[in-house]
C-alpha cells in the first residue's frame, strides 16, 4: 500500500531551462523514457545498531542500473518538491531515472529518519558511512554494480572526500561547486571568519523542526507539480528579488544546541586547523583520485564554493583525458536542477561508451564574458595566455578615478575603513571616500582568460583593516559588468605557498601579523577567475574598498556574495603606488 501510495503522483520534471550544457549538443543517449518509481525510505546499515534512511528513485523498467548515490547532512523532505530552498541541491529524480540511472538520497547520522548521532559536518565518520552507501548501493537488485555521484554545494564537496579513499564501486564522479580545503574555503575566507554565510547556512537548515520534518512523498510529488507549473515564471522572478529578506529571516533562526556548539567553535576558537572542529578536507590528498570526473565553478559565486574546483582539476591522480573543469556563467537557482544533462552525457560516456560528443569536448570550458559563449582550453590557467600586469597609478584626489597604467604609479591615496553595521553621519562618504577607483580603456581587442590576482602596498593607522577587491568591465553603452572579487586580512598576510594552487594564493591565515599604523606592508592575495573580452572602447576597472557590502551584487543577477565581517576598527587606509601596487591577469594573444 505504502509503495503504492508514493508513486500515485509522479514528481514533476521541471523545464531545464537554465544552464544544462556547456556550449555543447550531444548527439546519443545510452538509454531514455524508462519512467520513475520511488523506493522510500530504504535503510542501509552503517554500523552495528545505526541505519541511514534512503530515497532511491529507480527506472520503472525493471533491470539492473547504475546509481547515482548522493550523501549530504540535509534533510531531503522537500527536495522533489521543487521548494525553493537553497538544500535542494540533488537535482530532479526523473531526469535520472528516465535515462537509466538509479537515484539514492542519503541522510546522514542524526538527520531526519536517518538513526544514530551526528557528528560535526563532513566528519570522517560521515566519509565511513558514505563509502559504506556506495557499496550498499552498488550490491542492490537494481543496481548493475557501478555507482556514480551527482550533486552541488554539500552534495558535490563528499564528493572528492569519499572518491580520495577509492571505493570499488565508485567509477566517476560529478561535482558542482565545492570546497576542498575547508578551513580556508569555508572558515576563514581570506582570513576572514565566513560568519554571515554561516548564519544563513545553519538557519535555514538544521533547526529543530528541519531534523522532525516529514513530508510524505506523495506530498512532495503533488507540491512538485505547483512549483514547476507555468505559474513558476510568475513566482521565481519575485522570489529572487526577495532572496536577501529571505536570507534575513532564515539567519534569525535558531538551530539546534549542538549545531550552536559547532558554530561557536568555528567562531570563536577556530583562529588555526589545529583549533577548528570541522577536518580540512581532501585539498593535499586529491592525487590519490583516480576515476574519472567532472568539475563545474559557477563564476558568480564568492566567498562560498571558489578555488575548490581549480584546486581538483589541477591535483588530483585522474589522468589527462578523463578530467574536465567547466566555468560556467553566474547563474542562481532556487531550487538547483543544473547540471543533469551534461551529467548524464558524462556517465553515458563513461560508463556506457556512449558515441554521444564527450569525447571531443576540450578539459576546460569556460565562460567568455563579454562574447557571452564557452570557450575550450587543453588547461587551466589557459596554457596560450600570458601574465600581464597593470600598475595602479594615482589621478589626484583621493575620490577621483584613478589608472590602471603600463608603468609603476607614484605618491599615494587614501580611503576610509568602516565597520559593517556602525551608524556614521550623513554626508560622511563626501569627506571620507570608502573605495578608490581605478580603470583603462582598451585601444585593442582583449581576451582575458586565467587567474586574477592583485599586489598591494598598504599602511594603516590601525593595527588591522580589511581589503576587498572587484574587477569588472564596462562596456562602451556604460553598463558595468561584474567579473572577479578578492579579500584578505593584512594582518594574516603570511603566504602558505605549499598550499599554493596555480589559480589561488593561499595565506598562513593562523598566524596574526599585526599592522605597525603607518608603516607599509607589501600584500598579495588571489581574485576569482573571471574570463572576458574587451573591445575597443571597453574598460577594465578596478574597486579596492574594505566592505565587501560596497562592491557586492545579488542573487538576482546571478551573484553569491555573503557579507564578510569587516573591517575591525575605523581607519584612514593608504594605498602607495610604486612597482609593489598592480594588477595581474592573464591575456591570450
Amino acid at each position: 500500500m505504502g509503495a503504492w501510495l508514493d508513486n500515485l503522483i509522479p514528481i514533476k520534471v521541471p523545464a531545464l531551462e537554465h544552464e544544462q550544457l556547456a556550449g555543447w549538443r550531444p548527439n546519443g543517449a545510452a538509454a531514455q523514457g524508462l519512467g520513475c518509481r520511488l523506493l522510500a525510505d530504504q535503510r542501509i546499515a552503517v554500523a552495528p545498531d545505526v541505519t541511514l534512511s534512503a530515497d532511491v528513485y529507480v527506472p520503472r523498467v525493471p533491470g539492473r542500473y547504475p546509481a547515482v548515490v548522493q550523501f549530504a547532512a540535509y534533510t531531503r523532505e522537500l527536495h522533489t518538491a521543487g521548494m525553493p530552498t537553497g538544500s535542494n541541491e540533488i537535482g530532479c529524480p526523473p531526469v535520472f531515472t528516465d535515462r537509466g540511472y538509479a537515484q539514492v538520497v542519503v541522510m546522514r547520522r542524526g538527520m531526519g529518519r536517518s538513526g544514530g548521532t551526528e557528528a560535526v559536518f563532513l566528519s570522517e565518520q560521515d566519509v565511513d558511512d558514505h563509502e559504506r552507501v556506495i557499496a550498499w548501493a552498488a550490491a542492490q537488485p537494481w543496481c548493475d554494480g557501478r555507482v556514480v555521484l551527482f550533486g552541488t554545494s554539500y552534495y558535490g564537496m563528499t564528493q572528492p572526500l569519499v572518491a580520495v579513499r577509492r571505493p570499488p564501486a565508485l567509477k566517476a564522479f560529478f561535482c558542482n561547486e565545492i570546497c576542498t580545503d575547508y578551513f580556508r574555503h569555508l572558515l576563514h575566507f581570506g582570513g576572514v571568519c565566513n560568519l554571515f554565510f554561516f548564519n544563513l547556512w545553519m538557519g535555514a537548515n538544521f533547526t529543530p523542526a528541519m531534523y522532525r520534518l516529514r513530508v510524505p512523498p506523495v506530498v512532495r510529488a503533488l507540491l512538485s507539480h505547483l512549483t514547476n507549473s507555468p505559474l513558476k515564471r510568475l513566482w521565481q522572478p519575485f522570489m529572487m528579488k526577495r532572496v536577501d529578506a529571505l536570507y534575513r529571516a532564515f539567519m534569525a533562526k535558531t538551530p539546534k544546541e549542538n549545531v550552536r556548539e559547532i558554530y561557536a567553535n568555528w567562531m570563536l576558537d577556530a583562529k588555526s586547523r589545529e583549533t577548528a572542529s570541522l577536518q580540512s578536507g581532501p585539498s593535499g590528498r586529491l592525487d590519490r583520485i583516480e576515476v574519472p570526473f567532472v568539475t563545474v565553478q559557477n563564476l558568480g559565486y564568492f566567498n562560498l564554493h571558489q578555488f575548490g574546483a581549480y584546486d581538483l582539476f589541477e591535483n588530483a591522480g585522474t589522468p589527462a583525458g578523463r578530467k574536465w573543469m567547466i566555468l560556467a556563467p553566474p547563474a542562481y537557482e532556487l531550487p538547483v536542477y543544473a547540471w543533469q544533462l551534461e551529467a548524464l552525457a558524462f556517465f553515458d560516456h563513461v560508463l556506457h561508451g556512449t558515441d554521444n560528443g564527450y569525447a571531443a569536448q576540450p578539459p576546460v570550458r569556460y565562460w567568455l564574458e563579454g562574447e557571452d559563449r564557452y570557450a575550450g582550453a587543453a588547461d587551466f590557467p589557459v596554457p596560450e595566455a600570458a601574465e600581464r600586469r597593470f600598475y595602479l597609478a594615482s589621478n589626484g584626489v583621493d575620490a577621483a578615478t584613478h589608472r590602471l597604467a603600463h608603468g609603476p604609479g607614484e605618491g599615494a591615496n587614501r580611503w576610509a575603513a568602516v565597520p559593517l553595521g556602525l551608524p556614521i553621519l550623513g554626508g560622511f562618504d563626501a569627506v571620507a571616500n570608502q573605495m578608490l577607483t581605478f580603470d583603462m580603456t582598451a585601444d585593442q581587442a582583449m581576451t582575458l582568460a586565467g587567474p586574477v590576482s592583485l599586489n598591494l602596498t598598504i599602511s594603516s593607522n590601525e593595527i588591522d583593516t580589511s581589503l576587498v577587491a572587484r574587477l569588472g568591465r564596462v562596456a562602451k553603452d556604460g553598463s558595468y559588468h561584474l567579473l572577479s572579487l578578492g579579500a584578505m586580512s593584512p594582518a594574516r598576510r603570511r603566504r602558505d605557498p605549499a598550499r599554493d594552487t596555480a589559480c589561488e594564493i593561499v595565506h598562513d591565515t593562523s598566524v596574526r601579523e599585526p599592522l605597525v599604523p603607518g608603516t607599509p606592508v607589501d600584500l598579495t592575495f588571489s581574485l576569482t577567475p573571471g574570463p572576458t573580452r574587451l573591445e575597443p572602447g571597453d574598460r577594465l576597472r578596478l574597486d579596492v574598498a574594505s566592505r565587501l557590502d560596497l562592491l557586492r551584487s545579488d542573487v538576482s543577477h546571478g551573484y553569491v556574495h555573503f557579507d564578510m565581517p569587516g573591517p575591525p576598527y575605523f581607519a584612514r587606509n593608504t594605498l602607495h603606488y610604486g612597482p609593489g601596487s598592480y594588477l595581474t591577469v592573464r591575456q591570450l594573444a
